[in-house]
């Protein structure tokens, strides 16, 4: 199955100094037809005004993480940790037992983001936060894993059987990933257009996928694609 789901369908709330828009059931949006695609429970795609963010605010058990678009978001936790994440880079937080956190726009431009939120495997684990930069020159042609709860290596961890992946593509080009057909796929191009089978997504669509062995997606237009493979 391969769902498309247009961008000017998702749920949305503008605040002013945030424009939020929900691929799932958030805050005052609730769809009982989109309130989760497997273990992946939200996807928010976020622009924040300049010199603005979210204040400090708990989170328990769930596997955050945050892929920025442009501009950069400056993260302060209960824990201590402190750090700037700019655009192509990626951060993640588990609040496991429960962890408070800031996460603000500091600069002098709009930060566009996707957040995702995975549900973890275990609950009561112990929270933590990490981020790292992944130059998309070096995800060019092929997905590479951002964070992950089965590898090490250079994917940054979290408490699921999770993985989120990046890849920029040139249009015309061809990247496929392979899943196994019992998982739950969701994919957002930040930027471009893509085709999946029949399907047509454009810049910030939703597409959800599951029954598939393989992945395969061209890019019409060149693309920045995000990737989740859930349980």
């Amino acid at each position: 199955m391969i769902e498309h789901r247009p961008f000017e369908s998702l749920g949305a709330a503008n605040h002013g100094w945030l424009d939020a828009h929900h691929h799932f059931s958030f805050a005052d949006y609730n769809d009982p037809a989109r309130t989760n695609w497997g273990r992946l429970r939200v996807w928010n795609d976020d622009t924040i005004a300049p010199q603005t963010g979210f204040p400090p605010h708990p989170h328990q058990d769930m596997e955050i993480v945050t892929y920025v678009r442009k501009g950069a978001i400056t993260h302060r936790d209960s824990l201590g940790n402190e750090g700037r994440t700019e655009a192509g880079d990626v951060q993640v937080m588990s609040a496991g037992t429960g962890i408070r956190h800031s996460e603000y726009n500091l600069e002098d431009e709009e930060t566009t983001l996707f957040q995702i939120w995975i549900m973890p495997d275990r609950r009561g684990e112990q929270p933590d936060w990490g981020a790292r930069p992944f130059p998309k020159g070096d995800r060019a042609g092929k997905f590479v894993i951002l964070a992950s709860g089965t590898e090490s290596d250079d994917a940054l961890p979290i408490n699921a059987d999770a993985r989120v992946l990046g890849a920029t593509v040139k249009a015309g080009d061809t990247v496929t990933y392979a899943t196994k057909s019992g998982r739950h796929a969701y994919l957002v191009p930040a930027t471009g257009l893509v085709q999946i089978g029949d399907v047509k997504a454009k810049a910030r669509d939703g597409v959800a996928i599951t029954g598939l062995d393989a992945i395969t997606v061209t890019a019409i237009e060149d693309a920045e694609i995000v990737l989740v493979d859930v349980a």
